[in-house]
């Protein structure tokens, strides 16, 4: 029943056409950003091969154009998770939703896998124009990898609190601006906190991206990253079923 949902909900994205410009804009900006990254590197190859233990191209190239990618998600985002619970409260098609025969978990997690494919589809671009530096020598995959896995997590993050805002509301523009306030509040928590160990920075969600941006995969912030996306989404499954049982 979830990959069903998830099925649905990606389809729906699908015939959207804002799901094709997110698709094309994040394209577009990426390949801007590596190009660039690119030609940055090969004028300074030769000055960089002077000093001890130089950046590769990897360094120079893909964390640049992965980070780049983190505030595209972040931004896009409240705009295609909105619709996710709003848009069934405002047709009144989640009351017959949560009264049919399915788990509130499988309808939680079949909408935000169903969204979580197409963050995924959208991160295939960029891994796929990092890989291309491939045919001109070698890179670092294990940094690649450590990029991947923080980016999809925080993707995972991004849907998490937008599936949630987006069940408090039947106006899909106010879960939108819910979720990117919120969003941009969590950004901003380390850039406002100017003690470096300051407890507020430890909610900051690029913040612990920016580990997995160096290739450090970090328990505490793997462990952070979890344990975000499994609270918001047991809120969300706790919301529906508070309007199962009181209407």
């Amino acid at each position: 029943m979830i990959l069903t949902i998830a099925s649905k909900e990606l389809k729906l994205l699908f015939v959207s056409p804002l799901a094709w410009t997110f698709l094309a804009l994040i394209q577009l900006m990426l390949t801007w950003v590596f190009l660039g990254q690119l030609d940055a590197f090969l004028e300074l190859q030769s000055q960089l091969m002077q000093i001890a233990n130089p950046p590769g191209a990897t360094e120079v190239i893909i964390v640049p154009v992965f980070a780049v990618a983190s505030l595209v998600l972040l931004v896009a985002t409240p705009l295609l998770t909105m619709r996710l619970m709003a848009e069934e409260w405002r047709n009144h098609t989640m009351t017959l939703l949560i009264s049919a025969p399915i788990s509130l978990t499988a309808i939680v997690l079949g909408k935000f896998l169903g969204l979580m494919i197409f963050f995924l589809l959208a991160m295939l671009l960029a891994v796929m124009l990092s890989l291309s530096l491939l045919i001109g020598g070698a890179m670092d995959l294990g940094l690649l990898l450590s990029n991947m896995i923080g980016l999809s997590l925080l993707a995972a993050c991004f849907i998490s609190i937008g599936l949630y805002i987006s069940s408090l509301t039947s106006h899909p523009a106010i879960a939108a601006v819910g979720t990117l306030g919120i969003l941009l509040v969590l950004w901003i928590a380390d850039v406002v906190a100017t003690n470096t160990s300051s407890v507020i920075q430890n909610f900051s969600l690029l913040r612990h991206y920016e580990s997995f941006n160096r290739g450090l995969i970090d328990s505490f912030s793997l462990a952070f990253l979890v344990l975000f996306i499994l609270t918001f989404l047991i809120l969300t499954i706790r919301r529906l079923d508070g309007k199962r049982l009181h209407g």
